[in-house]
């Protein structure tokens, strides 16, 4: 403590070269916290204060919310590791903002040329409308993907069964040579990165994903297996695949996902071949219940999900909807549980829920940090129930 230099308020804002109103704004939004009070009551700032706020400057700029922010700044640790991680990941959106932006460039120079030979081709202003219009989604993709990135750590980090999930699901599906298998909501492709070497060569496989951000990331996570994938922006309501396409389609914890549940199971069973099999993983009620229970003890007005995902395709109620469009439904249940030991990746996994934890913690993200550490260092080992399994159904 003694080898630290601490700032004020003031001498903070100067050496980074911004106001200190802007210091202070951070400090009321729970953003940028001082590292200690002094005796006269003035802030104190210390030099790893600058890397919170260079984060917070960069992520600003790039078009996230102060929300977004808040808890990528409470789960950025101060180790040189995870401050490193932590610039990579900002590099990352950076690239492809510049990207973007270089999209854009290439199509107003073609909308400016044809102008200027006067032609009437205002397809190529619309061009420009849509190409624009993906900025907003830019920063939604990065963080979307980097939520599933902090879940499937938690449940990889911490599951008791070791065999793993993503194993345990590709054994099931059990594919064989020659199969054309489709993927509806493949996220990064982790189903197919964890099996790169049971997946054979003579197999077909399409990975589609709603997300732009979500398929490129699985691109490059299986570069190495270029000649069996395809990769797609498809929606599962309207799939662009002809009929009886497929001998087996895959959905891995999404189906809760889909608004139009009637239409997607319509849209699969078209392009399933006859006597095809399509695959869909989901949970049940009793899935992570303790979690939710832990953040409500802190506040009973936290939501960790808008909905209960499970209630709307679950494992107790989703072999009823299965049935009006496939038969021969069997439903199989992955044995596993959490002990967690570590209270920071915890953390990290309710703060990338979808529910309204952001808006209940505002300024409150340091005491509820504490009180997750604290409740998981009392037992040292933080038990959480997982209850998911996969209805495999067949076409005929």
């Amino acid at each position: 403590m003694e080898n630290k230099r601490f700032y004020t308020a003031g001498q903070f804002a100067k050496k980074a070269g911004t106001t200190i109103r802007t210091i202070r704004f951070y400090d009321i939004k729970g953003l940028l916290k001082p590292s200690s009070i002094s005796k006269t009551g003035y802030r104190l700032y210390t030099d790893e204060d600058f890397a919170k706020l260079q984060v917070i400057l960069t992520l600003k700029y790039l078009g996230f919310s102060l929300e977004d922010i808040a808890s990528m700044v409470l789960t950025q640790n101060k180790e040189c590791d995870c401050l490193k991680n932590s610039l990579e990941l900002q590099l990352e959106i950076v690239r492809n903002k510049m990207k973007h932006l270089k999209l854009i460039e290439r199509s107003i120079i073609e909308a400016k040329r044809v102008i200027e030979e006067d032609e009437t081709d205002w397809s190529k202003l619309v061009d420009i409308i849509h190409v624009t219009n993906m900025e907003k989604d830019l920063a939604a993709q990065y963080k979307d993907s980097r939520n599933l990135k902090v879940r499937i750590n938690l449940h990889s980090k911490f599951s008791v069964n070791k065999y793993g999930w993503f194993n345990w699901l590709f054994d099931k599906i059990n594919l064989s040579s020659n199969e054309k298998v489709l993927e509806i909501g493949c996220g990064e492709g982790q189903l197919w990165k964890n099996n790169e070497d049971k997946i054979p060569k003579e197999s077909e496989v399409i990975l589609t994903d709603i997300s732009s951000g979500m398929i490129n990331d699985a691109r490059v996570n299986l570069k190495n297996l270029k000649d069996n994938f395809e990769f797609h922006i498809a929606d599962c309501v309207k799939l662009p695949y002809e009929n009886e396409s497929f001998d087996k389609v895959i959905a891995n914890h999404m189906i809760f996902y889909v608004k139009d549940k009637k239409k997607a199971f319509s849209e699969i069973r078209r392009v399933l071949k006859k006597d095809g099999l399509f695959y869909c993983s989901t949970y049940g009620l009793k899935h992570m219940k303790e979690i939710e229970k832990l953040t409500k003890s802190f506040n009973s007005k936290i939501a960790l999900s808008e909905v209960h995902l499970e209630e709307l395709f679950g494992l107790e109620n989703g072999e009823e909807q299965l049935n009006y469009y496939f038969s021969d439904i069997k439903k199989y249940i992955y044995e596993d549980y959490l002990i967690i030991d570590e209270y920071k990746p915890l953390l990290d996994y309710i703060l990338s829920c979808h529910g309204n934890q952001h808006e209940i913690l505002k300024g409150r993200y340091d005491e509820f940090e504490k009180y997750v550490k604290a409740r998981v260092e009392k037992t040292g080992k933080f038990k959480v129930s997982k209850y998911a399994g996969l209805f495999i159904c067949r076409k005929l």
